[in-house]
């Protein structure tokens, strides 16, 4: 029986998970999880090339049975977590500070940066583009007898900043985050999904059949939501390439992409959280500020000024209506409810990355930009993007909407980069912004299932590439079959998301009872 503190075996634990030790690839290799979660990948893999109507028969299947039992419970989730982390931010536990350090690791910029770009992802350009004039096009519900252009656009950006504002982003870090930096800097419990439960569970859940099922189920959740970027990122920067330059759009072409881009990000999250995913987000977050002030500046200005202030207000005074709206179950599913599934599947490893890259930060300082700063700034970046899509539409009618038309997304960028000055090389830098975006998103969630293979932060480097290649080799694959292939395993991640929002449930109540804990630790 060992005579040391509960601290100081903590402090040993937490030394050994953050000081890169010399390990081999099966140092630590959760192998069980390891090959459920990668077994499972393959079956779908292999089903698909073998018949993906049948696959995407059973997908949306799954998918329709998902939304229809679980939407709801979702919308309460998402909300929930919105509201006590803000209450957690207000109060005196936000002074708490974690991770064991008193100065933060990293610059607020960089970590900033690393967030934002990990968090908004690749579909953060082409939905920016998109959603909002989808919307509309074809107006919510809840504003389906406005008839002004002005308020259409108003709302439909409103919409928007539901699908991706405070809700979608609290989900993604905030109280887990918090749940995840304590237990494992100040407890020494590794990075794991499952760590979520332990406040529920204890010991057990950490060795038992249970655990390992969480672990299998985050980890195919985020790699199903990653893959399906990686493969789309291909097939749009080849439709891309050809309609600016004439490349053949072929499947060769989209395999080179995807080749560059696997070399990319995986070499990023070899070189770690300090170097190249630090680097990639930095460049990504430099290239969105100067293209989100080019077009504030040549595009249609007083538009997305006037845009941004009027839906923000209307996205602030319908909050509620829309968080909890019920009313239309077949737009719900397509719309709401696939996007909470999206993030809620992304939701564990999510928020390990951010435990990984926040220590020395308060839980005021993770709470608020996470949940509030990061999407008030993506609010507005919609705003430029399809606020711009939408004032091309007004003044003149089918210039964006007739490239849309059949949801091309790429399409629909396009049509509204070409229209703003320098138009062609706005096209070729939206198009670099849009890969290393995906790419910022497949370093980060290549660093954090590897730290989930080994349960530590400091992963070794060939774990690290055998998520990174094959992830990229499932979307060349999946590619190959065309786009139904990567559209299933969109879909696929909504199911997946059923498992995966039981395990983000119980930091509805852990995270504040830890909070006042450290509150009281910390003498605040």
């Amino acid at each position: 029986m060992s005579n040391k503190t509960e601290a100081e075996l903590a402090m040993d634990t937490h030394s050994t998970n953050n000081t890169p030790q010399k390990t081999t690839f099966f140092t630590g290799l959760d192998l069980p999880v390891f090959l459920l979660s990668g077994g499972a990948l393959m079956l779908f893999v292999i089903m698909a090339l073998y018949d993906i109507q049948l696959v995407s028969s059973w997908v949306d299947n799954a998918f329709a049975v998902s939304t229809k039992l679980f939407g709801a419970y979702w919308q309460v989730l998402l909300l929930l977590t919105f509201l006590i982390a803000i209450a957690m931010a207000v109060g005196k536990g936000g002074n708490v500070r974690l991770g064991g350090l008193a100065v933060p690791e990293m610059s607020t910029f960089q970590w900033m940066s690393i967030i934002m770009c990990t968090l908004l992802a690749g579909g953060g350009v082409f939905w920016a583009a998109a959603e909002p004039l989808a919307h509309f096009l074809s107006p919510p519900p809840l504003y389906a007898d406005e008839t002004d252009g002005m308020n259409k656009a108003i709302n439909a950006l409103a919409q928007s900043f539901m699908h991706w504002g405070f809700l979608a982003w609290a989900i993604l870090g905030s109280l887990t985050g918090i749940v995840f930096t304590h237990l494992h800097y100040d407890k020494g419990l590794p990075l794991k999904p499952r760590t979520l439960l332990y406040p529920v569970f204890g010991d057990w859940v950490m060795k038992s059949w249970l655990g390992t099922l969480v672990d299998a189920c985050c980890v195919l959740a985020v790699v199903a939501g990653t893959v399906g970027p990686i493969g789309f990122l291909g097939l749009q920067i080849s439709f891309g390439l050809e309609k600016l330059f004439g490349i053949p759009d072929t499947y060769m072409t989209q395999v080179m992409i995807l080749v560059g881009l696997i070399a990319i990000y995986t070499l990023s999250a070899v070189s770690g959280v300090n170097r190249g995913i630090k680097i990639l987000s930095n460049l990504n977050v430099v290239l969105a500020a100067f293209l989100m002030l080019f077009i504030l500046l040549f595009g249609p200005t007083a538009f997305i000024i006037d845009a941004y202030i009027g839906a923000f207000g209307v996205y602030i005074s319908d909050f509620f209506p829309m968080a909890t709206f019920r009313a239309d179950p077949a737009w719900l599913d397509w719309w709401t409810v696939f996007f909470w599934g999206w993030f809620l599947g992304y939701g564990p490893l999510m928020a390990m990355f951010v435990a990984r890259i926040s220590r020395g930060r308060t839980v005021r300082q993770v709470i608020l930009l996470i949940a509030i700063v990061a999407p008030i700034i993506t609010c507005f970046w919609f705003t430029i993007m399809g606020g711009s899509g939408i004032a091309f539409e007004l003044a003149n009618p089918g210039s964006v909407s007739e490239a849309f038309s059949g949801f091309n997304l790429p399409a629909a960028l396009l049509a509204i980069t070409e229209q703003l000055p320098l138009g062609t090389i706005i096209s070729v830098l939206f198009l670099i912004l849009t890969t290393i975006f995906v790419a910022t998103t497949g370093d980060s969630m290549t660093y954090a299932v590897s730290m989930v293979m080994t349960g530590t932060d400091h992963p070794h480097s060939g774990v690290r590439v055998f998520w990174g290649v094959m992830m990229g080799v499932v979307a060349a694959i999946l590619i190959s079959i065309g786009s139904g292939g990567i559209s299933a395993l969109q879909s696929f991640i909504v199911v997946t998301a059923v498992p995966v929002s039981f395990v983000l449930l119980p930091t509805l109540w852990t995270a504040p009872k830890i909070i006042k804990q450290m509150a009281i630790e910390q003498n605040l």
